[in-house]
């Protein structure tokens, strides 16, 4: 039996539903096979040292010309793919991150969007949006800070 319809309700349209809550989302993502995938190991620590010494030379570049304090760099094996500084300030454009401008580099460089077997490797703890860049990119590792702490793959 149908309820009867109030003023300013349509009628046998279904109500709209909660979202399920994070736990349940998260359950079901852990659940796709595609997660599961062994993640490849860390490029050796001799070059990510090399990249974040680059990176710092990066954030000191950023410091000089009034932005804010980042960079970072994109490796490839023992190569550097791509580098970038922080422009948030100096492009007035608040997506410019170290990060994001490093992925958008390396990925010019190759000419591809696929930078799985890449590492990204930066002067702090990637944001929100920058992890979910590196993650679209298929950055296999992320690396942050001089005690070249790893953040694991992106998710």
């Amino acid at each position: 039996m149908v309820p009867a319809a109030r003023h300013g309700q349509n009628v046998g349209v279904p109500r709209r539903h909660d979202p399920p809550d994070l736990h349940r989302r998260y359950s079901l993502l852990a659940a796709l096979p595609w997660l599961s995938l062994p993640v490849p190991a860390l490029a050796d620590e001799t070059h990510l040292r090399v990249a974040m010494r680059r990176a710092e030379e990066l954030r000191d570049e950023a410091l000089r010309a009034g932005d804010q304090p980042f960079g970072a760099v994109v490796l490839r094996g023992d190569t550097i793919v791509g580098a970038a500084r922080s422009r948030v300030v100096t492009g007035t454009d608040p997506t410019a991150h170290a990060e994001l401008e490093a992925i958008r580099d390396a990925a010019r460089r190759l000419r591809t969007r696929d930078l799985s077997a890449c590492v990204l490797v930066s002067t702090s703890r990637p944001c929100r949006m920058c992890e979910a860049a590196a993650g679209w990119a298929g950055i296999s590792r992320m690396v942050y800070g001089e005690a070249l702490t790893d953040a694991g793959a992106p998710r």
